[in-house]
């Protein structure tokens, strides 16, 4: 198993690089505590089940995971009251949901974990992704972000057993 560790500020990588993160605006928070658009990020292990990149950008990375390319189309719901709750859809899209098309480059390279999807649980959070990193290095809305190209080489020591482990720092 291919083990990611991220403890908000640092992501170690399974061949053991400790990468700068960003994390959400909120900071970390128990899973179980998670709401909708709260900004944290929920602390737990999550398997990072399948990926989406965009192909104006960059190509497919070499990864062992399901990747599939995004289009101007491509949402995510976010609305606790659809039943598509915390899945991707296709925009035009009735009621909330992300554009995962984006100018900013954030999802240039996306990864999808496996956080309150098997069922979704209404409210409890949706959309907790491993993806690129603002420059500056801004917190996330709930979501790990790694800088681009750390992303893209992760990616290639990704398979469907590799985790992201989300804890508190450790005291030195």
């Amino acid at each position: 198993m291919h083990q990611l560790i991220c403890d908000g500020t640092t992501l170690q990588s399974p061949d053991g690089r400790a990468l700068a993160c960003s994390m959400g605006r909120s900071g970390l928070i128990p899973a179980e505590d998670k709401r909708e658009g709260d900004g944290a990020t929920p602390i737990g292990t999550w398997r990072i089940t399948h990926g989406f990149f965009r192909p104006d950008r960059i190509e497919a990375p070499d990864c062992a995971l399901p990747m599939t390319a995004l289009s101007q189309e491509s949402g995510w719901c976010d609305d606790p009251d659809d039943p598509a709750y915390n899945r991707y859809v296709t925009r035009p899209y009735p009621t909330s949901h992300e554009e995962m098309w984006r100018e900013d480059g954030l999802y240039d390279l996306v990864f999808v974990t496996d956080h309150n999807s098997n069922p979704p649980v209404p409210g409890m959070g949706s959309a907790i992704f491993l993806h690129c990193r603002n420059p500056e290095g801004k917190p996330t809305a709930g979501c790990i972000a790694i800088a681009r190209d750390d992303l893209i080489a992760l990616a290639r020591m990704f398979t469907d057993e590799t985790v992201l482990e989300i804890r508190p720092a450790q005291p030195s």
